[in-house]
């Protein structure tokens, strides 16, 4: 159970931190946030980060072999990033539709998830 919340948290923290590295990108095309300075995206960015961290510390808490989870803080790393990458192609896919996902993302994807099992791998 504390694996599948572990995990849960980590989607939507990293939900939230692709939203504020990349969602000015796309909030760009409105006219008023073209109105605004880098100063203001910026604090807009940041307040979408905090929640990222009310996801992220719980989850790394609940996930850590030392707060009695199931995950080494390896692992537990392993596994963010993994997530980070798969959040972001979705939201990359969804809202930025002039992307494209083509073979060589797949290979490379195909070599994260071994590097998942390498680092669970006993």
């Amino acid at each position: 159970m504390k694996a599948v919340l572990t995990i849960l948290l980590l989607i939507l923290s990293n939900s939230f931190m692709t939203l504020a590295w990349y969602g000015h990108l796309k909030f760009s095309e409105m006219k008023w946030f073209n109105k605004l300075g880098l100063i203001s995206i910026i604090l807009i960015s940041w307040g979408i980060a905090f929640f990222e961290y009310i996801f992220q510390v719980p989850a790394n808490r609940i996930g850590f072999k030392g707060n009695g989870g199931p995950f080494s803080l390896i692992q537990l790393k392993v596994l963010q990033e993994v997530i980070t990458l798969v959040v972001f192609t979705v939201f990359t896919l969804i809202v930025f539709k002039t992307e494209t996902f083509r073979t060589n993302h797949i290979i490379a994807f195909i070599f994260l998830v071994l590097a998942v099992y390498f680092t669970f791998k006993k």
